[in-house]
């Protein structure tokens, strides 16, 4: 049956898509795909004044603009940049300033639909400066324009509204009333982005107003379907309604064309999403979808606009399948992805493919849809670098919303297949498998928290862990929107273990669990921990037991990232007392090396002083004092530690262990997670990049220790950005907390840690563990609010 987790992307000045689907919320490139871009209407404000002389090379040039405009059209992007590569030859070789720049935009709408951000800016800045040398404002409007939009994508949203705002003020200079019209629409979409409702729906009535008075009836329908997507988004069903509606009656006033096309797609997804709502008629709203779905579909087919054709053949299956017509379903999907497949569009294909899955499943056939699914896969990783670039948006729309459901829906089928099967390999398949599609997404999270390729750079190097130690088990637990799932890995072996209880259930009492466990005057925390380990552990026990495993390594995800297992009890233990416990964001993303304890040197870097608005951490000193007298130490506190001293010192000395005693705060957004020097905030970037200065030595940092971390409670991006943090800095292991804690209990756990690390007999999972256990044993600190918010992240061993 149809879910009703439609969701919908805003529309620019340009060609539109609004990708509506109940199977997967909307991914970059459908965000990119209906965003198409900007200013296609104003492109050509003034006419070709290119030299004279050559008119040969000039109707050349402008063939290969056509060309590659019809590529574009028909989303062929590649195609189409080929062509416009030839033509901004010839139009350099005229020196054609105003058709350089002409061609630059239109490459840089090609690129952004590519999702290949970076290229458009360069692209977009080096066409402004064509336009400027020209001295026309109307050849600047529209690169701007361009441009504002790019920044938007790009997550720049201060400098994507100066760019808006300059050229809101050059149309009005100009009184160029269509650029007013569309950019007061992408500023609409910026506020959505920034989550500012209210003005975005006043930006896209202002720009519907400006439109319809200069009888711009295509800019005018894109406003009113952005409103009608946006009241969806706040819950405005009604008002949602009345802007579909009028965009609606626009339409039989606009000519046939590929944006008309679009504007019919987005419609229909208006609709789809109202037929679910009991306060709408559904026969009506679904009628109305149909209608504009079938429209859309004609005028592809015959514009020969392969992408619009698939998407409009995809949502067109979602309201088959809504009415339970699952063959009918199946036979459009598969068109649609045959579609997709033509122009090699994988952002549509993805999601059909999953859909086909989906689909599959309902009739019974679970092979074909267990291979649906791993096509799926296989091809979002093709694309996982450019799929990254949605938490550049900063939007709730992150890849947790968009492919994430795609491999829990993998998952699930082969967790089902291997609970049902008799065959005890084809079990261990099943699971196998199930855990290598897991692996592959948090993969694929981490490149989208960190906005980079630093995943794929530890996957290049390392071979991951494929057999544990015999006294180590890994706990893989999957929450299921139905049950949670326990994935565990013995040596030589996996087992699965299923838990009757439902996702909002369980991450309701992790929530309960984290916010009591912080608070130190009670001890309430206890209820949940119990009820937590006996979902979590009990299921597993005889097993730990009959292997005699010591040391668990736990892989959480979602809201289990926001909890330290080590604190789960008994009635008599916590999980700490029991098993040596240590946390990785994979298996695969795990260099399985042991620690050399020869020839340790450690940079001891922190802040005792207040400093920038926070607290200072007068123990911090104690702490670097019980240091040093273990390893070999190099001190840099409070006006020593400087960023630039800091970068000085790793420059010089290939340190094994960097130790960062200064508030470190973990944002859901990579842009707003750093750590506190004396004189600046250290980015991720920044830290990765001192740290990654070792890597020339051939000898990478061993351990990274921040002793004042903190996520918030509830943040489950946060907490993925503090799971790999190793790997972002490129440490083989980290030491991190979940929250701040009482700086004197801190200190005292920490040099604890680096005693039992002095040990070659002990793994760093054990040494914490024993640090932690004098913890718990000291009347004051005994409380697992002080000891259990420690993690280490990583290698373990």
């Amino acid at each position: 049956m149809l879910r009703s987790n439609v969701n919908y992307e805003l529309v620019t000045g340009g060609r539109l898509l609004i990708t509506a689907t109940s199977f997967c919320s909307v991914s970059f490139h459908s965000f990119i795909s209906l965003l198409k871009l900007v200013i296609l209407l104003v492109f050509f404000f003034t006419a070709t004044s290119a030299a004279s002389e050559g008119t040969n090379e000039i109707d050349t040039a402008n063939v290969f603009m056509e060309s590659g405009f019809e590529h574009y059209q028909s989303g062929r992007f590649p195609e189409a940049l080929k062509s416009w590569n030839k033509a901004y030859k010839l139009y350099t070789e005229l020196d054609d300033s105003i058709n350089q720049s002409k061609v630059l935009v239109r490459k840089a709408e090609a690129y952004i639909v590519m999702g290949k951000i970076p290229n458009a800016i360069l692209t977009l800045q080096e066409s402004l400066a064509h336009a400027e040398e020209s001295g026309h404002k109307s050849q600047i409007i529209p690169v701007l324009a361009e441009l504002g939009t790019a920044y938007h994508i790009a997550g720049q949203f201060e400098e994507s509204q100066r760019i808006f705002d300059k050229c809101i003020e050059l149309a009005n200079e100009t009184n160029n009333q269509t650029v007013i019209a569309i950019v007061y629409n992408n500023l609409g979409n910026l506020f959505v982005s920034k989550k500012e409702f209210t003005k975005a729906i006043d930006a896209f009535k202002h720009s519907n107003q400006v439109a319809m008075q200069n009888g711009e009836t295509l800019l005018s329908s894109k406003a009113l379907v952005n409103a009608a997507r946006v009241s969806l988004e706040s819950g405005q069903k009604s008002e949602a309604l009345k802007y579909v509606s009028s965009a609606s009656k626009i339409l039989p006033r606009m000519d046939e064309s590929h944006d008309k096309a679009y504007i019919l797609i987005s419609i229909g997804n208006v609709y789809l999403e109202l037929m679910q709502d009991q306060k709408t008629n559904e026969r009506q709203s679904g009628s109305r979808a149909y209608k504009a779905f079938e429209e859309a579909i004609n005028i592809s087919e015959r514009k020969d606009d392969a992408l619009a054709l698939s998407y409009a053949l995809g949502y067109m299956a979602q309201l088959y399948e809504y009415d339970k017509r699952y063959q009918e379903a199946l036979h459009l999907t598969q068109r649609a992805a045959f579609a997709a497949q033509q122009i090699n569009a994988s952002d549509p294909l993805y999601r059909w493919q999953r859909q086909k899955g989906s689909l599959l499943k309902s009739l019974g056939n679970i092979d074909d849809a267990i291979n649906s699914y791993r096509q799926a896969v296989y091809t979002i990783q093709s694309i996982r670098t450019d799929l990254s670039i949605a938490g550049r948006r900063k939007t709730d729309r992150s890849l947790r919303h968009t492919v994430r459901p795609v491999f829990f829906e993998y998952a699930d089928l082969l967790l089902q297949s291997g609970d049902s099967t008799t065959d005890p390999k084809q079990e261990k398949e099943y699971l196998i498998e199930a855990r290598e599609v897991i692996e592959q997404l948090k993969a694929t999270e981490l490149e989208d928290y960190f906005q980079d390729d630093c995943v794929a750079e530890l996957q290049s190097k390392i071979r991951g862990i494929d057999q544990l130690d015999s006294k180590t088990a890994a706990l893989y637990p999957i929450i299921l929107k139905d049950r949670l799932s326990l994935l565990l890995s013995l040596p030589n072996s996996i087992k699965q273990y299923v838990i009757d209880i439902d996702e909002e259930t369980l991450t309701n009492e992790i929530r309960s669990f984290r916010k009591l466990l912080e608070k130190r005057t009670t001890y309430q925390y206890l209820t949940h921990a119990k009820i937590m380990y006996s979902w979590l552990i009990d299921p597993i026990l005889n097993d730990l037991r009959t292997h005699n495993i010591d040391t668990i390594v736990i892989i959480p995800d979602g809201p289990l990232r926001t909890i330290p297992l080590a604190a789960l009890y008994d009635g008599r233990q916590y999980l700490i007392e029991q098993y040596a416990i240590a946390t990785t964001p994979g298996l695969t993303l795990t260099d399985p090396r042991h620690f050399n304890r020869e020839n340790i040197e450690v940079l001891l870097t922190g802040l005792t002083e207040p400093v920038q608005g926070f607290d200072g951490l007068p123990k911090v000193a104690e702490e670097f004092n019980s240091i040093q007298s273990i390893f070999p130490s190099k001190i840099l506190m409070d006006k020593e530690f400087k960023t630039e001293n800091m970068h000085s010192e790793l420059t010089k000395t290939p340190y094994s262990i960097v130790h960062i005693a200064s508030h470190a705060q973990f944002n859901e957004e990579i842009e707003q997670t750093f750590l506190l020097t004396y004189d600046d905030r250290l980015s991720m970037n920044s830290l990765e990049e001192f740290l990654a200065i070792s890597e020339f030595r051939d000898k990478p940092v061993e351990l990274l220790t921040l002793s004042a971390c903190q996520t918030a409670v509830g943040d489950d991006r946060a907490a993925l950005g503090l799971a790999g943090v190793a790997i972002k800095a490129g440490a083989r292991s980290a030491l991190a907390t979940l929250w701040f804690i009482n700086d004197r209990a801190s200190s005292i756990l920490v040099s604890r840690f680096y005693q039992g690390l002095a040990d070659p007999s002990l793994t760093k999972a054990k040494a914490l563990q024993q640090a932690q256990l004098k913890s718990l044993e000291d009347k004051r600190y005994k409380h697992a609010a002080y000891w259990s918010p420690f993690l280490l992240i990583g290698n373990w061993l």
